[in-house]
């Protein structure tokens, strides 16, 4: 590059944490600023890492720690309502053969680990602090902040999450919409048993599993048709997860003992969102969940993030010019391989809730998972 170059960050999670750290590694001056106080370091339960996660990860330096932290395993089971196993699929590598299949990992600790990562990059970081404004020129972004500051950037790179306010400043009329599932969280004990993801479908509930999180954690959830938020007091919501979880048997059980705390349960909807055409305008670039979000049936959420700030960060130190072309061709790249995934998770997710038996659900997961075993 001719020049040094200097990027906003907008967002701390999983993609702007990792884009912050691969261009600061070349050299590239970053502020990156998180509108929550904490970091979001405390929140949510747990998170399902594949191989293609892990990938990156690896390129962050990170992979060790995620590996001692988390519960690596490589298959994922299918059982009934009552816990009995009705088979056993060994898991793609989508990562390589190097890595393991899976990891389960409370996300709170993920959080962590990137953070500290970030934190020992040399990036300016602000928490506390959002983008007020953003007036772009043909040579960069100035930037008003919530703080009643000014910075001067050759590139703005959206990380916002699934609710971008940036989204919406440059332009994106995209929005995610529901998908008509919603999912109850919550972490607990790891039963000794419990050694890889299990599925049961059917019952009171669409799809309830649980994914190993440590060697004495896990997280687990049932997914059921959405329901009014408003509906639902968040003093119930141990009680609500409960009376679903309560139906099924085997290790779900212990679990269900456990599920006493409404403080530590979560309800969302599945949403769905793909941004297309392009993934930027001017010098203002999306990625991750700002750009595009699925519902969590194949557990790509995070690994898309990751994928898009690992990609993006390699184009822009390869690249003597930031400009319209370079940022077109991320998006090329991108879309390719996220769009699939996106309506492979919709899909799975559609034929539960029209109940379609016959549906090809491992065939499209087989499929799917088999793409993502290339390089993004």
């Amino acid at each position: 590059m001719s020049k040094a170059r200097t990027v906003l960050v907008i967002g701390g999670g999983a993609a702007g944490n990792a884009v912050t750290v691969l261009l600061r590694r070349a050299g590239i001056a970053v502020d990156l600023i998180e509108a929550k106080d904490d970091w979001n370091a405390t929140a949510g339960s747990g998170i399902t890492l594949q191989g293609n996660a892990l990938r990156v990860l690896r390129e962050l330096g990170v992979w060790e720690r995620v590996e001692a932290s988390g519960f690596g395993f490589g298959s994922v089971g299918i059982t009934a309502p009552d816990g009995t196993v009705l088979h056993v699929q060994n898991d793609l590598r989508t990562g390589g053969d190097d890595l393991p299949a899976t990891v389960g990992m409370q996300r709170p600790r993920l959080q962590r680990i990137l953070i500290d990562t970030v934190r020992a990059s040399g990036a300016d970081i602000r928490l506390g602090t959002r983008a007020e404004t953003l007036d772009q020129d043909g040579d960069g972004v100035t930037v008003r902040f919530t703080d009643g500051t000014e910075g001067r950037y050759d590139l703005v790179i959206a990380a916002d999450g699934l609710s971008s306010t940036t989204r919406a400043a440059i332009g994106v009329n995209a929005k995610p919409e529901p998908t008509g599932m919603a999912i109850w969280r919550v972490a607990a004990p790891r039963p000794t048993g419990v050694t890889r993801t299990d599925l049961a479908y059917g019952g009171p509930a669409y799809i309830a599993g649980y994914c190993p999180t440590s060697d004495t954690t896990l997280y687990a959830y049932v997914v059921e048709a959405n329901r009014d938020r408003a509906s639902i007091p968040a003093e119930t919501y141990a009680e609500e997860m409960r009376r679903l979880a309560s139906a099924y048997g085997g290790h779900w059980t212990e679990i269900t003992a456990h599920i006493t705390d409404p403080a530590t349960v979560n309800y969302t909807w599945f949403d769905r969102m793909l941004v297309e055409g392009s993934w930027h305008r001017g010098r203002v670039v999306l990625i991750g969940d700002a750009a595009h979000c699925c519902p969590p049936t194949l557990a790509q959420g995070a690994a898309l993030s990751l994928e898009d700030a690992w990609v993006l960060a390699q184009m822009l130190t390869a690249a003597d010019a930031w400009d319209d072309a370079l940022l077109q061709a991320y998006y090329e790249r991108r879309i390719s391989r996220v769009r699939p995934v996106v309506e492979a998770s919709v899909q799975i997710g559609q034929w539960q809730l029209d109940g379609v038996r016959d549906a090809d659900v491992p065939g499209l997961m087989a499929r799917t998972m088999t793409m993502l075993r290339e390089l993004p």
